[in-house]
C-alpha cells in the first residue's frame, strides 16, 4: 500500500461484508481511520479484527477502526453521525454510501408495501440523510471526498427490479445535484457502478449464477481509493468498474 489515505477519517456504510468491507480493508492498509457503519456488530468485528491482522495490531493497541451499529432505516440515527464523528475526532474527510438493499424480484404491482418502504429508505432516504448530516464536516476538509455506491439497474428498461432500479435511479440524481452545488469547493463527489460483483445480494438477484464468473469485491476497492485520494480530480462523474 502506498498510504494515500493517511490520517484521513472515512465513513463507509455497510461495511460489515462484501464490498464495504472489502473497502474498509483497503483504506485502512492505506493509512485511513475507518469509521465502519453495518446493522450486525458481528460482522463489524470481523472486519476490525480482519484488519488488526493485517496490520499486526497488539489487543492492547489502538485499532484504526472505529464501529458503528446503526440501522439505515433508522434515519434519525443517521442524522447524528455527523455530530457523532465531530465530536469524536473533529473531521471527516469521506464518505462511503455502499449500503443497499435489493429488495422483492418481482412485477411492481406485487411489492409488498413494507418491502419497498425499506428499500427507499436504505437505498434513497438514509444517503440523503448521510450527505446532510456529512456536508458540513466535508467542507471543512482539504479534500473532502464522496463516493457512492449505483448500479446498471438505475437504466433501462428492468422488469422486476423493482424499487432497487427506481431507488439508484433516483440516487445517481441526487448525488449528481449534490456534485453540481459544490463544483466550487474542494470536495470531490462521484458515483461508482462496481458491476457484476460477487456479494450476497448479486447471489440473491442471480440465484443460478456460478459465483466464480463474477469479479470478488477486493478486485474494485482500489478503485474507491482512487476516488477518495486526496490528489483526486474527479467530480460528478459515475464510473463503471466492469
Amino acid at each position: 500500500m502506498t498510504g494515500r489515505l493517511k490520517d484521513r477519517i472515512a465513513l463507509i456504510t455497510g461495511a460489515s461484508r462484501g464490498i464495504g468491507a472489502e473497502v474498509a480493508h483497503r483504506f485502512a492498509l492505506e493509512g485511513a481511520h475507518v469509521v465502519l457503519v453495518a446493522r450486525t456488530r458481528g460482522g463489524l468485528e470481523d472486519v476490525d479484527d480482519r484488519i488488526r491482522a493485517e496490520l499486526k495490531i497488539a489487543p492492547d493497541e489502538d485499532s484504526p477502526v472505529t464501529l458503528l451499529e446503526l440501522d439505515l432505516t433508522d434515519l434519525d440515527a443517521v442524522d447524528r453521525i455527523g455530530p457523532t464523528i465531530a465530536q469524536r475526532f473533529g473531521k471527516l474527510d469521506i464518505v462511503v454510501g455502499n449500503a443497499g438493499l435489493l429488495g422483492e424480484m418481482s412485477p411492481m404491482h406485487h411489492i409488498a408495501t413494507d418491502v419497498w418502504t425499506e428499500v427507499v429508505d436504505v437505498n434513497l432516504n438514509a444517503n440523503w440523510r448521510l450527505i446532510r448530516t456529512t456536508d458540513p464536516l466535508l467542507r471543512q476538509s482539504d479534500a473532502g471526498r464522496a463516493v457512492f455506491v449505483t448500479s446498471g439497474a438505475a437504466h433501462g428498461k428492468r422488469p422486476y427490479w423493482g424499487a432497487y432500479a427506481v431507488t439508484k435511479a433516483a440516487l445517481e440524481m441526487m448525488v449528481s445535484c449534490w456534485a453540481a452545488e459544490t463544483e466550487e469547493t474542494a470536495m470531490r463527489i462521484n458515483l461508482l457502478d462496481p458491476g457484476a460483483t460477487r456479494t450476497t445480494m448479486r447471489a440473491d438477484a442471480y440465484p443460478g449464477e456460478d459465483p466464480s464468473t463474477v469479479k470478488p469485491p477486493e478486485d474494485i476497492a482500489g478503485a474507491f481509493t482512487q476516488l477518495c485520494s486526496p490528489g483526486c480530480e474527479q467530480h460528478g462523474d459515475l464510473i463503471r468498474v466492469y
